[in-house]
């Protein structure tokens, strides 16, 4: 993978809840699952400029769904993973799986703990 096109830590987060969500991908479902997978709080906004990050990395591409069959019904800006994006999420996910190999990283984590870094 060219310089540039490595994935941070919430990107990988976003395409993995895309590629889970199918086509029910947008915003507000974006946020839910990271929040529930993770635990972390996330914000809509990061969700949309990390979106458009990785559109323009080639990786994600949009479609305004039609307006929602209700009073005030808005469209949707649903997210899919390109070709590249598939890719890259495999990619990523392969290199992961390759580093953490061999490591015994079954950690208990004491409830009231997200597991997150001190930092």
């Amino acid at each position: 993978m060219p310089k540039g096109r490595y994935l941070g830590e919430f990107e990988l987060y976003v395409l993995l809840a895309i590629e889970y969500l199918g086509d029910d991908a947008y915003g507000v479902t974006i946020r839910r699952r990271i929040e529930e997978r993770t635990g972390r709080s996330v914000s809509i906004g990061s969700v949309y400029a990390t979106g458009r990050r990785l559109v323009d990395k080639g990786l994600l591409s949009t479609e305004i769904s039609a307006p929602r069959p209700v009073r005030g019904g808005r469209a949707r800006k649903i997210f899919s993973l390109t070709r590249s994006g598939t890719a890259a999420l495999r990619h990523s996910t392969n290199m992961l799986s390759r580093m953490a190999e061999d490591l015994d990283l079954d950690v208990e984590i004491p409830s009231g703990e997200t597991g997150e870094l001190a930092g």
